[in-house]
């Protein structure tokens, strides 16, 4: 029965990306911009704007895959199956690896669909969770390998640990700290001897570290460079970590998946092996040490906790006592799965036409104008206040192919992506960055800036044509300079007026 519920759950856990044809997550339109740019790229539709500049760097999963797949079946469709290919690796990698490990399916196929709209994947971290669902895929098929010859395991973690450093380079170090875990693990329980295990470690290790050594003697680089903490984050990630829309959602449910852990443990019916201890500990230590933004990458500890949680069901052993535990159980968490896929499809499928209505407004914009992007709620970033509001913060960068446009927004850090704005664009170029306060655009043009103004906005009035407001619906906050275009529930398009 379990596993009929299992097959049903997955079926519909995949229908918000075949219902819409760009998902509301908050980096998915800025990615699909960037999937327009390089599948146009040499051709007389290229963006004025931007060039392709190749390097050996990781986080290249979808841009390498993406337009290959958009010359059958277009831009849109390529980038939404590759989201769709993510998920798949995720749910068939987190099954594979139990079945490897214990002999039959139990806990991690829940597991991977309870987490399958978390919020590093409901945010649009598409390249990380292309290369979790592969880093499990490896790291099955090594603990597969893990009693057979050498050399077959060498070969399988060479090659995965080079897809791995392509697809995404925080996915190959989770998948380099599993298996280094797992080779401790055994060292201590003494299945295999110190020199074994030390060999073991280093033939893990070699592969990643030549990767790395080429990449230094070619110039490559992982992102930018740039460290921060943001330790007061890190005791509460656990309870938001279950949902990227809704807070309450995701308290309610992390609690409840919580509660029903430490209930089954502290009753006995719920167990670590212990190679699975060692993996809980050096997942937990790994949270706390590693930085949120890393090499540039934001919330890096934060992807930690989808990966233990996708990891670590191969390593428990479940007995419940009866047939009514059994109900319970499975009905506990096919409520969490379902009450989460609610939460998403209500927010994807209106966003439907909130994304409709900002591609029709590009029409009113002329072909290669520089487009601004400002918001009128100031609620942070991420605006915890209204999640819902942040699947549109990089909607207008679809105006990089829709008009060709130049939008400040768009993604192209180095060592990241491989898109650069050219060098006539370069100065007010964003690479990471998100909407420019409106008050500050308004202090700006009256002549009150404040002293430490980013230097990209400092004459925007004079540098861009266009401004898209998002944001609830309000009044022009510049009539003097802005001429309204466009406006609905999410965003305003201004046309700026120059001055002499």
């Amino acid at each position: 029965m379990a596993i009929a519920v299992l097959a049903m759950l997955a079926a519909v856990s995949f229908l918000p990306v075949l219902l819409t044809p760009i998902p509301a997550m908050v980096d998915y339109p800025n990615h699909l911009a960037r999937m327009y740019i390089l599948s146009q790229s040499g051709t007389p539709d290229a963006n004025p704007h931007y060039e392709v500049a190749w390097a050996f760097y990781p986080n290249l999963g979808m841009d390498l895959l993406v337009p290959q797949m958009a010359r059958l079946i277009g831009v849109e469709n390529a980038t939404r199956l590759f989201l769709l290919l993510s998920q798949v690796l995720i749910v068939s990698g987190a099954l594979l690896l139990e079945w490897v490990r214990k002999g039959r399916v139990q806990l991690a196929g829940f597991a991977a669909l309870a987490f399958l709209y978390c919020l590093p994947f409901s945010w649009g971290f598409v390249n990380f969770e292309f290369g979790l669902g592969l880093a499990l895929w490896g790291i099955a098929v090594y603990l597969l390998l893990a009693e057979g010859p050498w050399p077959a395991r060498f070969v399988a973690n060479l090659i995965f640990v080079a897809a791995l450093y392509v697809a995404h380079f925080f996915s190959l170090g989770i998948y380099g700290a599993t298996l280094g875990l797992f080779e401790l693990s055994r060292m201590r329980q003494r299945q295999v001897a110190y020199p074994v295990a030390a060999a073991r470690l280093g033939a893990l290790a070699l592969p990643a570290l030549a990767l790395l050594a080429i990449m230094h003697l070619t110039a490559g680089s992982v992102g930018s460079e740039g460290t921060s903490w943001f330790l007061a984050f890190k005791p509460v990630w656990p309870l938001r970590i279950m949902n990227g829309y809704n807070l309450t959602t995701a308290a309610a449910t992390g609690l409840a998946l919580a509660i029903g852990v430490f209930v089954a443990a502290r009753r006995g019916v719920l167990r670590l092996e212990p190679s699975g201890i060692w993996l809980a500990v050096g997942f937990a230590l790994l949270y706390f040490v590693i930085p949120s933004k890393l090499f540039g990458t934001s919330f890096v500890d934060l992807r930690m906790i989808p990966a233990a949680a996708l990891i670590l069901p191969a390593f428990c052993s479940l007995l419940l006592p009866s047939r009514a535990w059994r109900m319970a159980a499975l009905a506990g968490i096919s409520g969490i799965i379902l009450l989460n896929l609610a939460v998403v499809l209500s927010v994807w499928l209106p966003y439907r036409a909130d994304y409709a209505a900002i591609i029709a407004s590009f029409q009113k914009i002329d072909r290669g104008s520089r487009i601004l992007v400002g918001s009128a709620d100031d609620h942070g970033d991420p605006p915890f206040a209204d999640l819902t509001s942040y699947p549109m913060y990089y909607a207008p960068t679809l105006a990089v192919h829709y008009a060709g446009a130049f939008v400040p927004n768009l993604f192209t850090e180095v060592g990241k992506q491989p898109v650069r704005p050219r060098e006539a664009v370069r100065n007010i170029s964003i690479p990471y960055g998100g909407p420019v306060p409106a008050g500050l655009l308004a202090a700006i043009a009256t002549g009150q800036p404040p002293a430490d103004v980013p230097p990209f906005v400092r004459t925007w009035y004079r540098d861009f044509d266009y401004l898209y407001v998002l944001g609830s619906p309000a009044a022009n906050p510049l009539p003097e300079r802005l001429e309204l275009l466009e406006s609905s529930q999410r965003f305003a398009l201004y046309r700026i007026r120059r001055k002499s």
